[in-house]
């Protein structure tokens, strides 16, 4: 599954003449099923928009909190386009999940984020129908998220859910305590080393 990921301050969707809906500011998500998409995908999918940290907190500071803790909106969009394959310069769209299945399936991940936050923030166009999105992108931000494929076998996916963790752990801390006594270490060491920042010549430079 590939979704795009577009902090807006404001989102409409129209059919003709008719606005099915809008949102002020919050996450646009354009969302593309593809035939091998299971439930999983779309929990992966739904966890991430939700939590994904694209707006400031309180005190102005970037990439601190997510739509949730903003209490902003989602506006979603079923896009088939996105699992495009191109062949030369013709589009193909063999690898979307036919209509009859990714409706229902679409629709079970609208129901999944309105489950998991506020039902009446969740919005979302016409399943389907020729739209018209009008997007007011903040920033602009955009990301492209796409949902991890790998192993059915349950102890292999709860490992890699639980390395993946670590990993974002890891990323939200600064260097560890041991990473600075080593590299304090080393400065004893050798006084002319250096410590590898850009422009940090000032050995080279000194009578």
């Amino acid at each position: 599954m590939k979704a795009i990921i577009q902090r807006v301050t404001k989102a409409s969707v129209t059919v003709g003449e008719e606005q099915i809906s809008s949102i002020g500011r919050g996450l646009c998500v354009l969302l593309g099923i593809s035939v091998e998409d299971t439930q999983r995908d779309a929990e992966y999918m739904v966890r991430k928009i939700l939590n994904l940290r694209l707006f400031e907190d309180e005190h102005g500071r970037a990439w601190s909190k997510s739509v949730m803790e903003r209490d902003f909106e989602v506006l979603c969009v079923s896009q088939f386009t996105l699992q495009c394959i191109l062949k030369g310069n013709k589009p193909d769209f063999h690898s979307a999940m036919p209509a009859e299945l990714a409706q229902p399936f679409y629709d079970s991940i609208l129901e999944n984020m309105r489950s998991t936050y506020k039902p009446e923030l969740i919005k979302d166009g016409k399943f389907g129908a020729r739209m018209q999105v009008h997007i007011q992108n903040d920033g602009p931000v955009t990301i492209e998220l796409t949902s991890p494929t790998g192993p059915t076998d349950p102890k292999q996916l709860s490992k890699q859910e639980k390395q993946q963790q670590r990993k974002e752990k890891t990323r939200s801390k600064g260097p560890s305590e041991s990473g600075r006594e080593k590299g304090a270490q080393r400065s004893r060491q050798d006084p002319n080393a250096s410590s590898g920042a850009e422009g940090d010549v000032s050995s080279e430079r000194e009578p």
